[in-house]
């Protein structure tokens, strides 16, 4: 099963990083926090990336490009016509596609754009900023046991994304924005979706939290699957040096690898 990784955005709340680099480049622990989100899902053995690439898409192309040199011993012998040497490869077991998904293009029209690279076939998808200790293999059983279009990650966290409203049997009745009086659960990425989502993305100005969602929840084909264990997104600088900070006392519950 391929993993989709929302890469393309802008970032403007965390701008203090991201007028340089794409926001999933961002590192924490001398690492892009895209190298984190992968590495949650390479613990569990999924290892086939496709990353939909837009703002500054060229760093993240040449991080990948040039990945065996950040994490090797290198020695380039100028005397034997700048001979290169890898003493030691450290590399990972990923396949990765990286795919130009446009500058200002929204997250549904993103994820249609990757369509070809799917197939007919189940994917996972999530966004570029976000971690957590999720168990990858339960969250894929949960959705082939309930056997509906699309399931999502749904944690417990201050109200400031798309609220959950959840029936019993973990069944999402609707998905809408927050209001000042709202409780509960919210979208923590991390979903599992059958090929038939992209019947319900239109092009480029498809906003994937709006139509595509909210008519898989009308049809009683959305699901929550309820992770009450660790998740942070990296949405503002202060997010990013809370994460630096566990990382760096090596209390970071996301490392499960």
């Amino acid at each position: 099963m391929k993993t989709v990784i929302l890469a393309g955005g802008f970032g403007t709340r965390i701008s203090e990083e991201s007028h340089l680099i794409p926001k999933p480049m961002v590192e924490i622990g001398g690492m892009p926090i895209l190298w984190h989100i992968m590495k949650i899902y390479s613990a569990y053995g999924y290892n086939d990336f496709i990353i939909c690439c837009g703002y500054k898409q060229h760093v993240i192309k040449e991080y990948f490009a040039d990945y065996f040199l950040y994490r090797s011993d290198i020695t380039f012998d100028f005397t034997d016509n700048g001979k290169m040497i890898v003493h030691s490869n450290e590399n990972e077991p990923w396949k990765v596609t990286l795919v130009d998904t446009g500058l200002n293009t929204m997250t549904g029209g993103r994820v249609k754009r990757i369509q070809k690279y799917i197939g007919d076939e189940p994917f996972m998808l999530t966004y570029g900023d976000g971690v957590a200790d999720i168990n990858i293999d339960e969250l894929v059983k949960f959705h082939n046991e309930n056997g509906h279009i699309a399931t999502l990650t749904a944690v417990n966290i201050g109200q400031r994304f798309g609220v959950l409203d959840i029936e019993e049997g973990n069944k999402i009745s609707s998905f809408r924005e927050k209001n000042e009086n709202d409780g509960g659960r919210v979208n923590a990425g991390f979903m599992v979706l059958e090929p038939k989502i992209f019947d319900f993305i239109d092009g480029d100005e498809t906003v994937f939290e709006k139509k595509p969602l909210e008519t898989c929840a009308s049809l009683g084909q959305l699901d929550a699957y309820m992770h009450d264990g660790f998740w942070k997104p990296m949405d503002t600088l202060r997010e990013k040096q809370q994460l630096e900070k566990m990382w760096a006392d090596s209390t970071a519950p996301w490392k499960i690898w």
